[in-house]
């Protein structure tokens, strides 16, 4: 995972209230806290989940612990960006908690994280996309 760069994750333990995680996330402008015990990954509260809880009128006080997606998907940090790729893809994640040997939680990559690797490496592939793929002309531009 050190050929993208991950991001520092934003950390909280899940006793704090869904109401703490929520103004955290505010005042940090993040898109996800991981619920940690100690360098132990618990789970992942993301934007996603922060409308379901407002859109249920949960009781704001609750522990964090109660309403996190519980045992989210890792990756190990030996792992390659293709295997990130993949495995964001296939489940659906933004968002990957990067890990160690020990289980350990040692950052975060974000799909931002994947596109930044790929403008970074190949400029000019990304840069000369056409604004819309896969789009047949019907008649030919130009002279």
């Amino acid at each position: 995972m050190e050929s993208a760069q991950s991001e520092p994750p934003l950390i909280v333990e899940p006793n704090l209230s869904i109401r703490e995680v929520l103004r955290l996330l505010q005042l940090q402008a993040s898109g996800s806290v991981l619920v940690c015990r100690g360098d132990a990954v618990l789970g992942i509260f993301t934007e996603r989940d922060a409308l379901k809880v407002m859109a249920s009128r949960a009781d704001m006080s609750r522990p964090i612990s109660e309403v996190m997606t519980a045992g989210p998907a890792t990756i190990h940090r030996t792992a390659t960006i293709g295997d990130a790729i993949r495995l964001m893809a296939r489940g659906g994640y933004r968002r990957l908690p990067i890990i160690d040997e020990q289980q350990r939680l040692v950052g975060v990559i974000k799909v931002s994280n994947v596109v930044n690797y790929f403008v970074e490496h190949f400029p000019q592939a990304v840069f000369n996309l056409p604004p819309q793929p896969n789009v047949v002309m019907q008649e030919r531009e130009g002279a």
